[in-house]
């Protein structure tokens, strides 16, 4: 006679089976129970030794070894405590372990030390990498490098770029170059940044986006427009296409010089290249067409920007707001202010009070009290002292 039970305890066994597989699928391992604690307890630590010795005793903990935000934070309250003997001690102690021997991770060691204005140990521990058995690259070279721009000189950053690469066998790339780049253009020698970019090209590599947009806002900001034009057509004639940023430090150019058209003009190009004008672009738009004294073409490109799904940020408020009232185009301004405060953004109180003075000389007194009750709700609550010229008006 036939019977089920073998086939029972068979599934039985299955089912147990499949249970254990799936519970321990899910089990979280005892030492990392004892690890997370750790990651919390350094993040609400407050006492600049307490935290010193709370990392020190977790230097092998994986979950703070592969946590950025827990190393970037420890050293950054440490560097604020001037608390520099204890970020060696901590950094150094890191190269020491078998982590040490990956590049990515000295990376975050030479950058720690840069944020922290320890620029000499974050150059020595490039210079060292070999002793901890680490593959030395462009990666840690372009780290080296921009933790020199932080403290910006020039001659250590071109002694570094004319003797490191030979001697620990780096190749410089693009990214090399643009941080030299804009660092040279930081500190006002557009001209030596300019010989940078000719270098970059006889090292066969092309200068890209990044390199003619550094250079062009430099040149344009120091008021040299010849060369930052020349570079903008030397740009195009390459083949190098300008994206949104390079856009935007043209037309804020161009907008400093009254030319509100013409940055018009490329704004409407933008689309065509299929490449979209941003918040900022608007905001400069608009605002070189005010400035200009143009305001109905002003009011024209904000319509134009909503009509094309853009919603406006704070600064396109403000901008709106400040130079309706100083068009006395109180009725529109009133609107915009009030749209504003709604969405708890609140224009200078200097522009406000033009406002309230000229809805009440047109006899608005009611958008008056409205506005300056929006007013009164921001939180953290202006002082009596800012509202004082306000509450005169009315």
């Amino acid at each position: 006679m036939l019977t089920l039970r073998p086939t029972r305890r068979f599934c039985c066994s299955c089912s147990s089976l499949a249970a254990t597989c799936i519970a321990s699928s899910f089990h979280v391992p005892a030492e990392s129970n004892q690890e997370e604690p750790a990651l919390v307890k350094l993040k609400s630590e407050r006492d600049p030794q307490k935290l010193f010795t709370l990392f020190k005793a977790n230097a092998t903990n994986h979950l703070l070894i592969e946590n950025r935000f827990a190393f970037q934070d420890t050293v950054s309250r440490l560097a604020g405590a001037r608390r520099f003997d204890f970020i060696e001690d901590l950094l150094e102690h890191q190269k020491t372990l078998p982590q040490a021997r990956r590049e990515g991770f000295i990376v975050r060691i030479i950058m720690l030390y840069g944020k922290a204005g320890m620029t000499k140990h974050a150059l020595d521990t490039f210079y060292s990498m070999d002793l901890y058995g680490c593959k030395r690259t462009v990666k840690s070279f372009n780290a080296a490098l921009k933790v020199l721009t932080l403290k910006p000189h020039l001659h250590t950053i071109q002694d570094f770029l004319l003797h490191a690469p030979s001697k620990y066998g780096v190749v410089m790339d693009a990214f090399s170059f643009n941080i030299a780049i804009k660092s040279v253009c930081e500190m006002g020698f557009l001209d030596k940044a300019s010989l940078v970019m000719k270098e970059m090209e006889k090292s066969g590599l092309q200068p890209d986006v990044v390199t003619y947009t550094t250079l062009i806002s430099a040149f344009y900001k120091h008021d040299r427009y010849v060369i930052g034009n020349g570079l903008w057509n030397h740009m195009v004639l390459k083949g190098c296409k300008p994206n949104l940023t390079t856009f935007n430090v043209r037309i804020q150019f161009l907008v400093n010089r009254g030319r509100a058209w013409d940055a018009n003009d490329l704004l409407l190009l933008m689309p065509k290249l299929h490449i979209e004008p941003d918040n900022v672009t608007y905001n400069m738009v608009i605002k070189g067409f005010f400035v200009a004294g143009f305001p109905e073409m002003a009011e024209r490109v904000y319509t134009a920007m909503h009509g094309k799904g853009y919603k406006p940020n704070v600064k396109i408020y403000q901008t709106m707001i400040h130079y309706l009232c100083k068009a006395e185009k109180f009725d529109l301004g009133y609107t915009m202010c009030k749209d504003c405060m709604r969405k708890k953004w609140y224009p200078n109180l200097d522009t406000v009070g033009v406002l309230l003075d000229g809805l009440v000389k047109k006899g608005q007194i009611d958008q008056a009290k409205l506005i300056m009750g929006l007013v009164h709700k921001r939180v953290p609550p202006f002082s009596s002292k800012q509202l004082l010229p306000l509450k005169s008006i009315l």
